[in-house]
């Protein structure tokens, strides 16, 4: 399995990260794509995916941060993707939920991250909350302007993003919140999901998955999310295991298979 959204560069793993890796790799995770949040952790992240083979890392500036980063450009996203372990944009997007940044501020990052997306052809990994409609006028938009590849990290919007997403050839990544019992709005879109374009994630230490629902999440866990995808499309865990990595090294196509 491929684990395409952990945080690890942070003060949850900063004790035990050798032992958290270990876990995993017993537990069938052969990949991992360590996400950067804030430009200036950049270096940081990278240098967790150099210090193992099985690790790559992306570039980024989540949305909660836009305010932080007002003179980051798509260049120097660009010229960052020239490290073999570079190998998507993001996490950036939308999230009007906590409002830790600006919407416009929010709005300009997401932009510029898609032109670097749209010139280095690498996937750009958003994430979006409480923003569902003018993400997709944005994802629209800018599409016309040229091509690239979204990822919906942790789907959680709703079915008519889904949708104008999906038409525009989006992934879609899948977390622990499809294992939370109440979590209703959610089964229901995924189950809706392309499943040539949907992948697995922890994001963790965040979203522990049941039956580890309250722990520190780790990418051993993600046993738990591929079992509950499996159960909401009625497929055997074996073979969701199969297609979502296979997904995911399509869509990641600088990581080696």
């Amino acid at each position: 399995m491929f684990d395409t959204h952990v945080n690890l560069h942070g003060e949850a793993f900063q004790d035990d990260l050798k032992e958290v890796l270990s876990r995993a790799r017993e537990a069938g995770v052969r990949r991992f794509l360590a996400i950067c949040d804030r430009y200036d952790n950049y270096e940081t992240v990278k240098g967790i995916a150099k210090g193992h083979q099985d690790i790559w890392c992306s570039v980024g500036v989540h949305p909660h941060h836009s305010k932080d980063f007002p003179d980051l450009k798509a260049e120097t996203l660009i010229e960052a993707t020239t490290d073999p372990k570079t190998v998507a944009i993001g996490e950036t997007g939308l999230d009007f939920h906590y409002g830790y940044s600006p919407q416009a501020d929010q709005i300009i990052s997401l932009r510029k991250h898609i032109a670097a997306a749209r010139t280095t052809g690498l996937p750009l990994i958003l994430h979006t909350r409480e923003a569902d409609d003018l993400m997709g006028d944005i994802l629209e938009e800018e599409m016309q302007r040229g091509a690239f590849v979204p990822l919906l990290h942790c789907y959680t919007g709703g079915e008519r993003l889904a949708q104008r997403a999906a038409a525009l050839g989006a992934y879609f990544s899948v977390s622990g919140i499809a294992s939370f019992k109440n979590a209703h709005n959610v089964h229901a879109v995924v189950k809706t999901l392309p499943k040539d374009r949907v992948i697995l994630e922890t994001d963790c230490p965040y979203l522990a998955p049941m039956p580890m629902r309250g722990r520190r999440n780790e990418p051993a866990f993600l046993t738990h999310v591929c079992a509950a995808y499996a159960k909401l499309i009625d497929m055997e865990p074996s073979a969701v295991a199969q297609i979502t990595e296979a997904n995911a090294l399509r869509l990641f196509h600088k990581v080696p298979a």
